[in-house]
């Protein structure tokens, strides 16, 4: 068990390591402040603080950060001004701005008709996959998508086809969606076309597919997204904004 003794003035704080991935700062045998240190899917760090005492949060920040190899991430919320400082107190910059939005289900949309819109079988979608993260690098590049097209960690990044829906346009998987139903309220996790078959509907053939049994799912776009912000105001309504903060280089 790790452990760090602060102490402002007479009353000392411990911060000690618990678990692999927790951390707990306590004061006269009472803790006073949690610590979080979570791995994604796609290899990266996110770390997370309960604390309402500023010198706490810094001292569990402070703790965390020597424990973890950079690059380390957080979110909060943008609104939340006092938490985003004390990230910024430990040494954290703003990565990526992000909108989160409500869509409606039962989007009022027609398909193209020149376009199918199915369920994927495995070999198209894994081409499709490449060639959308292709133009992603060589375009605004990995850090302003969603984790679900993050380059995998350690490998081939496993792939469900039951989890996507994809558009058909000329006899070719044309775009694809992913939408996450295991959260409280289903969640928009990705929806990407090829640069080529853009401008004939398909993304928002694709929501309407996607969401046609569902009252209403959420999303979140990044900010420097313009196509995709437009999108999404113009079928949902945005909620708030969220700030992915970043210690170390990525």
């Amino acid at each position: 068990m790790n452990t760090s003794p602060f102490r402002p003035g007479l009353r000392a704080v411990t911060v000690s390591q618990v678990a692999g991935n927790q951390w707990h700062a306590v004061r006269n045998d009472r803790t006073v402040g949690r610590g979080y240190a979570s791995r994604r899917l796609d290899g990266r760090t996110f770390l997370s603080i309960d604390s309402w005492q500023d010198s706490v949060f810094d001292r569990l920040a402070a703790v965390m950060l020597a424990n973890q190899p950079e690059p380390v991430y957080t979110v909060v919320d943008e609104a939340d001004r006092e938490l985003a400082a004390g990230w910024q107190r430990a040494g954290f910059a703003v990565w990526r701005r992000e909108s989160e939005y409500v869509v409606p289900g039962r989007l009022p949309v027609t398909v193209p008709g020149e376009v199918t819109i199915t369920t994927a079988d495995e070999a198209p979608l894994r081409e499709l996959d490449r060639a959308i993260r292709a133009e992603v690098e060589a375009g605004p590049g990995w850090h302003t998508m969603p984790a679900e097209v993050l380059p995998w960690q350690g490998g081939t990044r496993p792939l469900d086809p039951a989890r996507y829906t994809v558009a058909i346009r000329d006899g070719r998987y044309a775009g694809m969606i992913r939408l996450a139903t295991h959260t409280r309220r289903p969640r928009i996790g990705l929806v990407a076309v090829l640069a080529a078959e853009r401008r004939h509907g398909i993304a928002r053939a694709l929501l309407s597919h996607a969401l046609r049994d569902t009252a209403e799912a959420t999303a979140e776009v990044d900010e420097t997204n313009t196509a995709a912000l437009a999108l999404f105001d113009d079928i949902g309504r945005r909620t708030g904004r969220s700030l992915e903060l970043i210690s170390g280089r990525a």
